[in-house]
């Protein structure tokens, strides 16, 4: 088989060959931009799930389906330990340059631009990070009270409404958001609430670890009103299938039934897997068709990828007692498992072990399902916790 041909895409956000299972949701999100463009309200949707589910491939996808419907579209990512507006700021600059190209729109947008050179000099101060050019003087008085909460309103609400005189939307399609600060997500939650109460064409299209949820209504209690939260899983046998089986028979190579749920049963549908899974199976084969065997010699080296990138990289950002507290849990299998018998594995006892359990929540490696529940957000790491660090060392 050749490797230049094979089709599998494993990679941090890489896009699939085939993008399998998801047509629901994308259908969804058009919908509901659709209507925010034509002026009628819609929810702003938050995509949850683990990690390797395809969140930013989804995000990625329909932001592309966001543009060819003509919806203005800005995309961000959220790392740790940067600031919401310090990523907002140069997006919505950029937005605001494309919509200031419509005559309709060249005034309120350069307006908006104004807001934007206030805002960022208002809030440099609190938020040393931010940097944004300038492409006009501020307007006193327009979002640069030096307060997100009231800034980042009468920001989103000026961006609006030049995006409504040019007869389009703001989308806003944000990943990674459980790493946003609380009273920064406040911020947000605000300006798009006043986004709605206004009928204003702004929408946000964002995506998170589990725990988003719980922190969306931390930082403000209508949120869980204000948004549509679709749980991103595992794709279910039938769409793995397609999603394995169908780029390999564009390339002119079959794949037998007991090789593909064997594909499965290895990577439990999980579409980041099954992308690492087909490459090596691909590789390990000679010749179409793609059979059981071959997959058995491509798990061992698929495993071991996995064990050098995918897993090894959250591994290797953890401390010492972070790396034993997971290593507990993964001793009492996936999970979820109760904080106290993660505390028993260790002989510790539960308060003892909270520092570390809220790191661990914080870095997105685990999250609280329910009160006093704790579980991986990393599929099948408690195999890989198991394989990094054997025996009975890791208790002392």
């Amino acid at each position: 088989m050749d490797p230049v041909s094979n089709p599998y895409a494993p990679g941090a956000g890489t896009p699939p060959p085939e993008l399998a299972g998801r047509d629901e949701l994308r259908e969804t999100v058009r919908i509901a931009l659709a209507r925010v463009k034509a002026g009628r309200p819609a929810k702003s949707i938050l995509m949850v799930g683990l990690r390797g589910v395809g969140k930013t491939v989804l995000l990625d996808r329909m932001r592309e389906d966001a543009e060819a419907a003509g919806i203005h579209t800005i995309r961000v990512e959220a790392p740790e330990n940067r600031s919401l507006p310090a990523i907002l700021a140069p997006q919505l600059r950029q937005a605001l340059l494309r919509l200031s190209l419509n005559a309709q729109a060249r005034d309120l947008a350069q307006r908006a631009l104004r807001g934007l050179a206030g805002f960022a000099k208002a809030l440099k101060v609190k938020y040393q990070d931010i940097e944004v050019g300038l492409d006009f003087d501020p307007e006193p008085g327009l979002a640069d009270n030096g307060d997100l909460e009231h800034d980042l309103q009468a920001l989103l609400e000026v961006t609006g409404n030049a995006a409504q005189a040019a007869g389009t939307a703001l989308a806003i399609f944000a990943d990674e958001l459980q790493y946003v600060a609380e009273e920064e997500l406040a911020a947000l939650i605000t300006a798009l609430h006043r986004m709605s109460q206004r009928n204003l064409p702004v929408v946000l299209v964002g995506a998170g670890l589990p725990q988003l949820p719980g922190r969306m209504g931390r930082a403000k209690s209508y949120a869980e009103r204000l948004f549509d939260y679709p749980v991103i899983g595992p794709l279910p046998r039938p769409a793995a299938r397609i999603a394995i089986a169908k780029p390999a028979h564009d390339q002119g190579v079959e794949i037998t039934d007991d090789a593909l749920g064997r594909i499965f049963d290895e990577t439990q549908g999980y579409p980041y897997f099954l992308q690492e899974w087909g490459k090596h199976a691909w590789d390990a084969a000679e010749r179409s068709p793609i059979t059981l065997p071959d997959v058995n010699r491509a798990s061992r080296s698929a495993i071991a990828a996995l064990d050098e990138s995918f897993f090894r990289v959250r591994f290797d950002r953890l401390t010492p007692s972070e790396k034993k507290y997971l290593r507990a849990m993964a001793e009492l299998g996936p999970g979820p498992h109760r904080s106290g018998d993660v505390a028993e594995q260790l002989h510790r006892g539960v308060t003892s072990l909270g520092p570390t359990r809220n790191q661990l929540i914080a870095k997105g490696m685990i999250w609280s399902p329910s009160h006093g529940d704790t579980a991986f957000t990393v599929p099948l790491f408690d195999a890989f916790m198991r394989r990094i660090m054997p025996g009975d060392d890791w208790r002392h």
